[in-house]
This record gives C-alpha cells, structure tokens and sequence, in this order.
C-alpha cells in the first residue's frame, strides 16, 4: 500500500462528501456502531508499507488514538484539522521520505473492540479510513497499547526496514491512566486470534526494532502522568495540555527532525510564536541518543 499522494483538494472534497464542518459532532464525523472487518486484526496477517514509483523510500509512520470514554475530543480534532495539516506538514517540511500513514485506534483490554488498524497510505485514503473507524468510547481507564506494539512488531512488512536497515514512527496519544500490563491474556486472544506468551517489555522491545516508540500524554498536571508509561517509555513520553491538542500536527513533525538529529533550537524556530513554548516545553522532556539539545527559551 501507499501509493499516490496527499493533497488539498482532495481533502476539501472529502469533508465536503461526509459534510464536515465546524459544528460537525464526534458521532457525525465517526458514522459506524461496531467494528469494520477491514481494520479487525483476528483478520490482517500484515499491513505493508511498500516502496514503489510514488514512494521510492516509503517511511511509515503509526498514529494510534486512544479512543476510551474522555477521548472524543481528540479524535474530532484529529479528524476535523490535524490529520490535514500533519499530511500538509509532511510533505512541506520532509521530516521524512515518503510517509506512509496507518491510523490505529486502542482502547481498553474489555473493550469489545480494544484495537483496529488501517492500512499504509500515502494519499487521502488515510483519511477515507480514518473516517471509518469505530469509536467505542467504552474502557474503564486501564488502556492497551500493548496490542499495538504486537501488532508493529509481528504484523507489519516494511521496506525501510528489510531495504534499509530504517526505523519507522510509532506515535500514541491519549490520557489514560495506566498501561494495562497484567490480565490481558484471554483478551489477546480475542484480538489476534494468539496465544500471548511474553510480557509488554519483551513487545516494546520487539515493535522498537521496527519504530521509533513515542506517547503523546493529554494531561494538565504533571502528577496525572502514568507511571507505567513513564517506565516503560522512559525518555520517549511528552507532556501536552488537552488545551492545546491543535499543536499535534507541529509535535509530531518536532519529535521526527529531532530524533533525526536536527537542533532543536532550529525545529522551534520553524513553528508560530504561540506554538513554540509548547512544543520546546515537549521536546525537552525526551531523551534520545545524539539528540541536540539547545536553550531556546
């Protein structure tokens, strides 16, 4: 997957097809009550980010929303502006070759659906499949990202990695609380259709062969961090307001030039003023090797 490319007009016509505007609810926007079999994963072996003529390095690049109970705002945001200015920003700024995008959406190990994924993509089919995720708003706070990090690690085909020895991006954003890491088992068979037979740190380890790992917290208050995340992540977890969810777009593309080596004085400086303290504020919360670090503020 992932040929053609992202543009503007298409993404005017797409919100113009399913009417999204300003007023547009959460419900509206996100249209299907169960599941969709394309994203299940009892029923994907692999998802395939493929070089081809479009996208000769093709990078791919997971972002994975948790979509528990107090987390509509963030998927409407996703929807309604940040999808569109992540593509646009991308293609702009280059933080990377050839994105190739799958959208993941993880909620809670009880949740009827605790995991759905789309497939690579490069044009606005990213967003056509965004579109079509279920939000179940359920969960009851102890979240799963676990289930992604599997499915990075044990059902994804990349050719930057088998080609080029490269890395590609694993972003998840959210609020939960906790990692769920303990109980999981009879609902990761439900999921894959698997017997789970390691612990989360042995999937960390495995999916961060393929992806650089990041987690977006949603939080106000520095107490609110989850201490799992924290251990589990350690120097890969930034703090955002929830109020300020619109810089999203912006920290993605920060957290990609600087693992990629790029100062982050020059990162901040590329940014609007109103943005810049938040994503300085962010990127001086990771610890990556031969980061540079600068003293912007």
């Amino acid at each position: 997957m992932g040929r053609g490319s992202y543009n503007a007009s298409d993404w005017s016509r797409l919100k113009s097809s399913r009417n999204i505007g300003t007023a547009t609810s959460e419900r509206e926007i996100f249209r299907r009550r169960q599941i969709d079999q394309r994203f299940d994963p009892r029923f994907i072996s692999f998802r395939e980010a493929r070089d081809s003529e479009d996208h000769p390095e093709s990078t791919p690049i997971i972002i994975g929303l948790d979509v528990t109970g107090s987390m509509g705002y963030l998927s409407k945001q996703i929807a309604k502006e940040s999808l569109h200015e992540t593509m646009m920003k991308l293609y702009s700024l280059q933080p990377v070759p050839d994105p190739a995008i799958l959208f993941a959406a993880y909620g809670d190990f009880q949740d009827q659906a605790p995991l759905q994924v789309t497939q690579f993509e490069s044009d606005i089919r990213i967003a056509e499949q965004l579109f079509d995720l279920w939000l179940e708003n359920a969960g009851n706070g102890d979240v799963v990202p676990n289930y992604l990090w599997h499915f990075a690690a044990e059902h994804t085909l990349l050719d930057a990695q088998q080609k080029r020895g490269k890395k590609g991006f694993l972003f998840t954003i959210g609020d939960g609380a906790d990692c769920r890491t303990v109980g999981i088992e009879a609902s990761f068979n439900r999921v894959f259709n698997e017997t789970l037979n390691c612990d989360t740190k042995s999937i960390l380890k495995k999916a961060s062969e393929k992806f650089e790992i990041f987690h977006i917290f949603l939080v106000n208050n520095p107490g609110d961090r989850a201490n799992d995340f924290v251990q589990l992540l350690s120097g890969r977890n930034v703090m955002l307001s929830p109020q300020r969810v619109d810089t999203i777009p912006e920290l993605i593309i920060s957290i990609m030039q600087y693992t990629n080596g790029m100062k982050q004085n020059d990162i901040i400086r590329q940014w609007p003023d109103d943005k810049q303290p938040v994503i300085d504020s962010a990127l001086r919360e990771l610890k990556l090797p031969g980061a540079k670090k600068g003293l912007f503020f």
